[in-house]
């Protein structure tokens, strides 16, 4: 899953940072409201973690557009402000949820996941296809009941898939999905995980199929004619 987090506090936003990575999350940062609004304009979060004191545009008027763009992206609020009247005021205005400093890591983290599963239209913490299940709490996955072991990568890409079981996720998405603004990536990678994660699968009633030209499925395998 990819977050951004915008945050002009250098030393709270690396150890943010830090945290998040810990947890297997794609993040990028930026420290001013001007970058946030731009990279929101093309970029696509699962996402954001947005302060509300921001230098050359506030937090506030970036949710804003974001929300005026018709963007549904998750939006957790921070702030040093922590009246009624103002966690009314970001609510109204489309924020999601609302976390005010100082903060518990953890505190955050489950907030993200509850926004993560919500978004998803997940209820269950823990979200099943076939015999395939994906704890999203201790994102761990277990085949028929045993642990399956994946790369950090793998792991990544069938959680976006089976967090949107069901539905098509172009290779694109994918791709936003697991790299960095920074990244340097081969225009081939997202087609070696999903070949690493076949392979894994091969035991299972679950497959990843792909849909020429749109892009991946995970689904239950067809037995028979």
């Amino acid at each position: 899953m990819r977050l951004l987090l915008v945050e002009d506090n250098a030393e709270l936003a690396e150890w943010l940072r830090r945290s998040l990575r810990k947890e297997q999350y794609t993040v990028d940062w930026l420290d001013n409201g001007a970058d946030a609004d731009y990279v929101l304009r093309s970029e696509v979060y699962d996402l954001v973690i947005l302060d509300l004191a921001l230098p050359q545009l506030e937090g506030q008027e970036v949710l804003r557009r974001l929300r005026a763009r018709g963007s549904h992206t998750p939006i957790n609020v921070l702030t040093a402000n922590n009246s009624i009247s103002s966690r009314v005021s970001e609510l109204d205005q489309g924020a999601d949820d609302y976390v005010a400093k100082p903060f518990v890591v953890e505190e955050l983290e489950a907030r993200i996941r509850v926004l993560l599963r919500r978004s998803s239209h997940v209820v269950n913490p823990v979200v099943s296809c076939g015999d395939l299940h994906y704890d999203t709490n201790t994102r761990v996955f277990a085949l028929a009941g045993q642990p399956l072991q994946l790369t950090p990568r793998e792991r990544a890409v069938l959680e976006v898939l089976i967090m949107k079981v069901g539905s098509t996720v172009s290779k694109a998405a994918l791709s936003q999905s697991l790299f960095s603004l920074d990244a340097n990536v081969s225009p081939d990678a997202i087609e070696v995980y999903v070949y690493r994660l076949r392979k894994k699968l091969e035991s299972s009633d679950v497959i990843i199929a792909t849909l020429r030209g749109l892009g991946y499925l995970l689904r239950l395998r067809h037995h028979g004619p």
